[in-house]
């Protein structure tokens, strides 16, 4: 991973360097976790982050899977949201013109289902001027490969990398897929293909079993 904290003498400095980025502080929010950062503006002062990381972001606006979406866990919560996204244009359109005006870079989490895909979303977000990085989220089916995970494959992973650095100079986050016995190679992989810095990792899968009688469903709150 290509990033290193920046040391002054007169006081502490938090500065964290990512290829070419640098942010002020190394906390940020993960994707798929803060919305696009507008929604909790009025709850906290977003420049005090080190960067905003958004949503998923696809070619083509998807709607994800219907509600309900999420399940209270004894431990936690499930969710199955499915990458619901407004598509680049839509993300554009609607949310940078209020993401470009924090004082901190908005780092973009792409994702798509053929390596084609990944590359003219990231040439897009490339031309648009002002975005700090681009994450990849690399947990997602490919089509053309019959479904495979380009995070489960480490030629795909490369693949799909590789296109992405040829399609921009911005700097590159692989956000990691949990599904395998060792993330060693995948990682190695993601590196030597250009990627800048890996976010280790993306969501874990889960199931709830629920043990009651068929005639007491299982209650599930609505997506946010």
């Amino acid at each position: 991973m290509k990033s290193k904290v920046q040391k002054v003498d007169n006081g502490v400095n938090l500065s964290v360097q990512i290829g070419t980025l640098r942010l002020l502080n190394p906390v940020t929010v993960a994707s798929g976790t803060f919305g696009y950062g507008v929604e909790y503006a009025q709850l906290l002062d977003l420049n005090q982050l080190g960067a905003v990381v958004v949503k998923g972001i696809r070619l083509h606006p998807v709607r994800g899977n219907p509600t309900p979406r999420t399940a209270e866990a004894a431990s936690g919560m499930l969710n199955a949201i499915g990458l619901q996204g407004p598509g680049v244009d839509g993300f554009i359109k609607k949310y940078w013109p209020f993401l470009k005006k924090l004082k901190v870079p908005a780092i973009i989490n792409i994702w798509g289902t053929t390596v084609e895909e990944y590359a003219e979303v990231a040439r897009r977000f490339d031309a648009l001027g002002g975005v700090g990085a681009l994450e990849l989220n690399v947990s997602c089916p490919n089509i053309k490969e019959g479904g495979a995970q380009f995070g489960t494959d480490v030629k795909l992973l490369a693949h799909v990398v590789t296109a992405c650095r040829k399609a921009t100079k911005l700097p590159l986050i692989t956000k990691m897929s949990p599904n395998v016995v060792s993330i060693t190679p995948y990682a190695r992989a993601a590196e030597e293909a250009g990627s800048d810095a890996l976010a280790v990792t993306n969501s874990y899968p889960a199931m709830a079993i629920d043990t009651r009688p068929a005639n007491q469903s299982w209650q599930m709150s609505p997506a946010a």
